[in-house]
């Protein structure tokens, strides 16, 4: 059974971040709202599934050294529409 995360509020998390960062290390997630509107979730990496499993899609800096200039790699995913 699935706990309810906890609701706390932006502000509480700027001026408490260490208590929340030592609580989602416990295991606990919470859902951070601003003006009562959900903005994010904090929550243990474990919970992803995934920590430690990274797959390389494209290697940039084997096209160019140094890289691809950001705007060049969205242009031409814009283009494959």
């Amino acid at each position: 059974m699935k706990t309810l995360e906890k609701i706390i509020g932006l502000k509480d998390l700027r001026l408490n971040a260490k208590n929340y960062i030592d609580a989602a290390s416990r295991g606990q997630s919470f859902v951070v709202v601003n003006r009562s509107q959900p903005i994010f979730k904090v929550m243990p990496v474990d919970e992803w599934g995934d920590e430690g499993v990274w797959e390389t899609v494209v290697d940039f800096t084997k096209i160019k050294k140094g890289g691809v200039p950001m705007g060049k790699v969205l242009a031409a995913l814009r283009s494959m529409k």
